[in-house]
C-alpha cells in the first residue's frame, strides 16, 4: 500500500565504516520522531558493502537500490534530505543521476530534493554552522582552561569551488563569533587533488603549523564533518595529522571537536531543510 506522504532519505555520502551508518541512523530515527515523517537513513554510496553482522545484522542500503525496492513496493513520492554540508558534486552531478534512472523505469515517480544544510547561498552560509562550531570550540577551551586559542576550521577538501566557499564563508563567522574569546581562526583542508585548479582547497592542515602568524601556541581543530568515517573517526586521517602537527614542534597541544552531527542543533536545521519542500 503506498504510503500517504513523501518517504524521506536523508542522505549522506556513505562510508564502509560502521560508526557512519549508525550516525546516519541515529538521525533519521531523531528527525521520524520530530516529524512524524517516514525518514530512512540511505547512502550514495559504499555503505552498502558493510557487512550487515557489523550493523546489528541490518544491511545498509544506497539510493539506486531503495529506490528499486520502494517503487517496486507501490512508492511513488520521496524526498532527498542531503546530510552534506555545501552544494558537492555528488548532490549536482550524481544525485541527478539516480533520480532520472528511478522516473525512467516509473514516470509518475516524484522526487524532491532539499537544500543541503549550508542553505541556498554558499557566500552566507546558515550561521547555525558556525554556531555549532563555536559551541565546540568554547566547550574546548573550558575543558582545559585555555585563555584564547588558535583554531582550524578544517574539512576534508573538495573538487568543487562552491562546497570550499561554504567553508570559507563559515570560517570567517566562526572568527566574528569566536573574537570574543581570543581565538584566531583559519580555514584548511584535510586534504587535496593534485594540480593548480584545486589550489583554492589550501592551506592544508597538516601544514597549518607553517602558518605565517599561526603557529605555536594551543591548536583546536574544529572538525566541519558531520559523521565519524575513515576521514573522521576515531583513528582516522585527521587524527594522524594531528598528530604530525604535534610532532613538528608547531604547536604546544593539539585538540579536535566532536563532529557536527554531535550538536543538538544539526537536527533543527535538517527539519528546517526538509519543512522547506513540503
Amino acid at each position: 500500500m503506498r504510503s500517504p506522504a513523501p518517504i524521506v532519505f536523508l542522505v549522506d555520502n556513505g562510508s564502509l565504516r560502521p560508526s557512519a551508518t549508525f550516525g546516519l541512523r541515529r538521525l533519521a530515527a531523531c528527525l521520524w520522531e520530530r516529524t512524524g515523517l517516514r525518514v530512512e537513513a540511505v547512502s550514495l554510496l559504499h555503505s552498502h558493502k558493510i557487512e550487515p553482522e557489523r550493523l546489528d545484522g541490518v544491511p545498509a542500503t544506497i539510493v539506486r537500490r531503495r529506490f528499486r525496492e520502494l517503487i517496486e513496493a507501490g512508492e511513488r513520492s520521496f524526498v532527498i534530505l542531503p546530510l552534506f554540508l555545501g552544494p558537492s558534486l555528488a548532490l549536482a552531478d550524481y544525485l541527478p543521476q539516480l533520480v532520472l534512472e528511478a522516473q525512467e523505469t516509473q514516470p509518475d515517480v516524484v522526487v524532491t530534493i532539499a537544500d543541503p544544510l549550508t542553505g541556498t547561498d554558499v557566500a552566507a552560509p546558515d550561521i547555525r554552522l558556525a554556531e555549532m562550531l563555536a559551541d565546540h570550540v568554547r566547550a574546548m577551551l573550558r575543558a582545559r582552561n585555555w585563555q584564547g586559542a588558535k583554531v582550524a576550521l578544517v574539512d576534508h577538501g573538495t573538487p568543487a569551488r562552491p562546497v570550499n566557499q561554504v567553508r570559507n564563508a563559515v570560517a570567517e563567522q566562526l572568527q566574528a563569533l569566536l573574537e570574543v574569546d581570543s581565538c584566531v581562526v583559519k580555514a584548511c583542508s584535510m586534504e587535496r587533488r593534485e594540480g593548480d585548479e584545486y589550489a583554492f582547497n589550501e592551506p592544508l592542515l597538516e601544514r597549518a603549523g607553517q602558518l605565517a602568524g599561526f603557529a605555536g601556541g594551543d591548536l583546536i581543530v574544529a572538525m566541519f564533518f558531520l559523521l565519524a568515517g575513515r576521514h573522521a573517526g576515531e583513528g582516522g586521517d585527521v587524527a594522524e595529522i594531528c598528530q604530525g602537527l604535534m610532532g613538528s614542534g608547531g604547536f604546544r597541544e593539539v585538540c579536535t571537536t566532536p563532529l557536527l552531527a554531535e550538536h543538538p542543533r544539526l537536527l533543527e536545521v535538517l527539519e528546517d531543510r526538509l519543512r522547506a519542500v513540503l
